[in-house]
């Protein structure tokens, strides 16, 4: 009796049975070849309006795919959708511009006839001096109607550009990572929406000292995903560090991974074997 429960306390404290104890299997030894790594998005963006107001619309949610200039947002902006229509209007009137070149026409037609009568001694001087200065006048309107014509196309170039600041584009292909604003909401400061380029993606990795000099720019490698996404994807080294930081033992490498299906989500762990 006595030896069984002697046999039974060896085999809880180590593992074993009474007969003969199991020997634990070590962990396997990492592979030198591969390092630790963390796969950010190429760029996050917090899409902001460069003035302040009201949010009028949201027109994409969370997780959303975006195209580069796609219409993503818009501030309340009845006033200066107005005075848009207003330059608009004083910039395609062409009333002016065509009443004045007609009088030119027909003050060129007097100064004329009043230039040949002098000659067949019809006429006076004055006459001429008369019609000469009318033609003057006429050009003058004339050339103070195409300016004002002008103007009124750059005032409308500045509506529109003032209009068009209440519209938040994208800059980039990517995805909505939040919303930060509802509509209705007042915006100031004037951030709405949060995104992220994920097309290519950075792959960022803390090498050790150990590679200095070995990893090369332009140099390919295979990353490795953690699960479920897994699989072996193609990088190629962009950035290496130049410096190495001290207290780790460590320099900085970035890999650039394309994801044009968007197939590899940011954020995720990986190895990368080179």
């Amino acid at each position: 009796m006595r030896r069984w429960v002697l046999g039974s306390l060896v085999a809880v404290l180590f593992g074993g049975s009474a007969a003969g104890q199991t020997d634990v299997a070590p962990p396997p030894e990492p592979d030198p070849n591969e390092l630790d790594c963390l796969i950010e998005p190429r760029e996050k963006v917090v899409l902001a309006a460069p003035v302040i107001g009201v949010v009028a619309s949201v027109l994409v949610d969370r997780g959303d795919l975006v195209e580069p200039g796609q219409l993503l947002a818009t501030l309340e902006a009845s006033v200066e959708r107005a005075t848009v229509e207003a330059a608009r209007a004083r910039a395609t009137a062409t009333a002016d511009v065509e009443g004045s070149e007609a009088r030119l026409v027909l003050e060129t037609r007097r100064r004329d006839r009043s230039q040949k009568l002098l000659e067949e001694g019809i006429a006076s001087d004055n006459a001429l001096d008369e019609a000469e200065s009318a033609w003057v006048l006429a050009k003058l309107e004339r050339d103070r109607a195409r300016e004002q014509h002008e103007i009124a196309k750059l005032d409308l170039a500045r509506a529109e550009a003032a209009l068009g600041v209440h519209s938040l584009k994208s800059p980039v292909r990517g995805v909505v990572v939040r919303r930060i604003l509802a509509p209705g909401e007042y915006a100031d400061p004037p951030q709405v929406l949060e995104l992220a380029q994920i097309d290519p993606l950075y792959v960022e990795i803390f090498a050790p000292v150990r590679l200095l000099g070995r990893i090369k720019l332009g140099e390919r490698a295979s990353v490795l995903p953690e699960e479920p996404v897994g699989g072996n994807h193609e990088a190629r080294v962009i950035v290496v560090d130049p410096v190495v930081d001290a207290a780790s033992g460590t320099f900085g490498v970035r890999l650039e991974l394309p994801n044009p299906e968007h197939a590899i989500p940011a954020g995720l762990k990986c190895r990368v074997r080179f």
